[in-house]
């Protein structure tokens, strides 16, 4: 399991003066880039080979207050991956500095290519430091089905006629 150390900032509080939840999000981000970092993967890898990493749902589950003063610990694993590494599930956990699991958050992500803008599979100079090891001990091969699970699905509005009725 990959640890990162994060010290908490002014800016990560919510006005409940806890943790807020979108600084989740940005330590879980953060974790993965320092993971890849650590790998010898950087930015002018992902440019070499005309990939980039694209987050495609994240959520997390809360289990207590955190609040300043004291260093949290977020781990990553990768826990399901489609065969080809096209698309992968990555948890964290976030603990405090006794080791105490306060929060769970999982995201499921896949490769783009930077010229085509479609989905693709990693390169091996890409996959096998980030993918081939660091898995979770329920690691599972993720199916095409399992990464459609979610169907949702874009709805426009007419804008013109919804700023109408707000007044706006």
């Amino acid at each position: 399991m990959f640890l990162n150390k994060i010290d908490i900032r002014w800016s990560d509080l919510d006005p409940n003066q806890h943790l807020a939840n979108s600084a989740y999000m940005n330590f879980m981000s953060a974790t993965r880039m320092v993971y890849m970092g650590k790998q010898g993967i950087g930015y002018n890898d992902l440019k070499k080979h005309g990939v980039g990493p694209v987050v495609l749902r994240e959520e997390v589950h809360y289990f207590k207050e955190v609040f300043p003063g004291k260093p949290v610990y977020v781990s990553q694993e990768v826990f399901a991956l489609s065969e080809e590494g096209t698309f992968y599930k990555i948890r964290h956990n976030f603990y405090d500095d006794q080791g105490g699991n306060f929060a769970r958050g999982e995201m499921m992500g896949t490769w783009l290519d930077m010229k085509t803008r479609k989905i693709i599979a990693p390169p091996v100079e890409i996959y096998e430091p980030l993918m081939g090891k660091n898995r979770s001990e329920d690691f599972k091969v993720l199916t095409k089905e399992e990464t459609r699970l979610v169907n949702v699905q874009p709805a426009d509005i007419d804008l013109v006629n919804e700023l109408d009725w707000f007044g706006n």
